[in-house]
């Protein structure tokens, strides 16, 4: 019996292949979005998946500001923080957000389905959020891609 042939292939940061990957949040329902997202940026959906390396792709989202929410989410839905002084609690509500900034919704979404450490930090770096349809990437010829082909 070969036993090379049973040898496991980490992945590490000179043998990974990043891609540009382009999404229309048009219409799209944000936890999907964000969760599809997520994979995509950790590298879930690739064959060479490695837990401790950056092996997902960079993504660019346009068209943040027509993003969906099911149900009473847009006045119910509530975004805490605190300014770190006492009785600084602040709260927001997508409504809000989206008027204001919309990326941040999108931003806030998908960061949280990241793991809680550097190299989560260093995921969220490869996520970029539009408003609009334009986007500064043209160069990087990114593959759009329809959400329901990733599983």
């Amino acid at each position: 019996m070969d036993t090379l042939s049973y040898k496991t292939i980490s992945a590490n940061k000179e043998t990974v292949t990043k891609n540009w990957i382009l999404i229309d949040a048009e219409n799209e329902i944000l936890g999907r979005l964000a969760s599809i997202t997520a994979i995509i940026l950790r590298g879930k959906n690739k064959p060479n998946f490695t837990p401790h390396v950056d092996c997902g792709d960079n993504v660019i989202i346009i068209n943040a500001e027509k993003i969906s929410l099911s149900g009473n989410k847009w006045t119910d839905k509530v975004y805490v923080r605190h300014t770190g002084y006492p009785g600084g609690q602040r709260f927001r509500t997508p409504k809000d957000l989206l008027a204001k900034k919309p990326e941040s919704i999108i931003e806030k979404a998908v960061k949280g389905m990241l793991p809680k450490n550097r190299l989560g930090s260093e995921l969220f770096r490869n996520l970029f959020v539009y408003t609009g349809n334009e986007h500064p990437h043209k160069a990087q010829k990114p593959k759009p891609i329809k959400l329901n082909s990733i599983k």
